[in-house]
C-alpha cells in the first residue's frame, strides 16, 4: 500500500487572509493505523508517523496562518464507513465551529443516521467519479430520511456526468453540494456542457459549489481555474464555498499545493462583498455555522 506524504506544514505566502468568521469547508482529518482501522478497500495509507493529534495540530497551524475559525472536516474513504476519526475531529476542532461530513452504506438504516447527526455531521458523501460504498441509487432513496435529520449529499462527480444527472439532482428534497468545482475540464473552459450544467445548477439554487482543489485541474498558479471560478461567482456567489482539501491525499498526478496559493485563487477572483460571502456567510447558512 502507498502512504500517503507528510501533509505540508508550510502554507506558503498568504496575499489575502480570509476574513474573521471564515470557513475551510473541505478538510481531511487522518490518524495512525493503530488509532483507527483503515478500510480493506482503500488505495493510499496515512503518512508514516503521522498521529490523529500531529494532523489535528498541523491542520490548526494552517487555520492560524490563513485567519480560519470553522471547518468542514470530510470523511476519508481511507477508513470506509468508520466515522469514528471524522466525528473525533469535529469534537477537537469544537461542535460550534466544526461540522463533519459522512460516509454510509446503500443500506444504512435510521440509526446508522441518527449516529451521524448526534456526531454533529452534517451531510454523508457520494463519490461518483470513482464509487465507492454509497451510490447516486442509493443516495436517493435514502434521501427522504436525510431530509428528516436536515442531512445533505455532497458528492464528487466530473462536470461532463452533470449533463445527464443534473435533472435527478434538481429532483432531490435536500442539498446537494458539489465537490472540487465538479472536476471540470479546464482547457475546454466555462462554455463546455459539462460545467454550464454545473453553473446552471448553481444559478437556479439548484446545488452548491466548492471552489476547491484547483490544484487537481491545472498547475500552480492556478490561472486556468479563475474563469471557472469566475463563472461560478457570476451565478451565485451564496451558493460557493471554499475550501483547502488538505492534507491533499490521494493526489495522482497532481502536484502537492500550499494552501495559501488555494486561498489566493479565490482572492484574486472576488471583490470585497463576494469574498466574505462565500468564506463567511455561504458556509454559514449551509453547514449552520454562526460567524458570530
Amino acid at each position: 500500500m502507498i502512504p500517503a506524504a507528510d501533509p505540508p506544514l508550510d502554507t506558503g505566502p498568504v496575499t489575502r487572509r480570509a476574513p474573521d468568521g471564515a470557513c475551510d469547508a473541505h478538510v481531511h482529518m487522518l490518524a495512525a493505523p493503530e488509532e483507527a482501522p483503515l478500510w480493506d478497500g482503500r488505495v493510499e495509507d496515512p503518512a508514516p508517523g503521522w498521529t490523529f493529534d500531529r494532523y489535528l495540530a498541523a491542520y490548526r497551524a494552517q487555520c492560524e496562518a490563513l485567519n480560519v475559525s470553522r471547518t468542514v472536516v470530510v470523511h476519508s474513504i481511507l477508513y470506509g464507513t468508520d466515522n469514528a476519526v471524522t466525528a473525533r475531529a469535529v469534537a477537537a476542532l469544537g461542535r460550534d465551529r466544526a461540522r463533519g461530513i459522512g460516509l454510509v452504506r446503500d443500506d444504512a438504516t435510521d440509526a446508522d443516521l441518527d449516529v451521524l447527526v448526534g456526531a454533529g455531521i452534517v451531510g454523508v458523501r457520494l463519490n461518483y467519479v470513482h464509487g465507492g460504498v454509497l451510490s447516486w441509487d442509493g443516495v436517493e432513496a435514502m434521501a427522504p430520511r436525510l431530509a428528516e435529520r436536515g442531512l445533505h449529499v455532497q458528492m464528487l462527480a466530473r462536470a461532463d456526468h452533470l449533463p445527464d444527472l443534473a435533472p435527478r439532482i434538481r429532483a432531490m428534497p435536500v442539498d446537494v453540494v458539489l465537490d472540487h468545482m465538479a472536476w471540470p475540464a479546464v482547457a475546454a473552459g466555462p462554455a463546455a456542457p459539462g460545467f454550464r450544467a454545473l453553473r446552471d445548477l448553481v444559478a437556479d439554487r439548484a446545488a452548491w459549489v466548492k471552489l476547491s482543489a484547483p490544484y487537481r485541474v491545472c498547475a500552480d498558479p492556478y490561472d486556468d481555474a479563475l474563469p471557472l471560478v469566475r463563472s461560478l461567482l457570476d451565478a451565485a456567489p451564496e451558493r460557493c464555498v471554499w475550501g483547502s482539501d488538505w492534507p491533499h491525499i490521494m493526489l495522482g498526478d497532481a502536484a502537492r499545493p500550499r494552501s495559501g496559493a488555494l486561498l489566493d485563487v479565490l482572492a484574486r477572483a472576488t471583490d470585497e462583498a463576494e469574498w466574505r460571502t462565500v468564506l463567511v456567510d455561504a458556509p454559514a447558512a449551509l453547514y449552520g455555522l454562526s460567524d458570530n
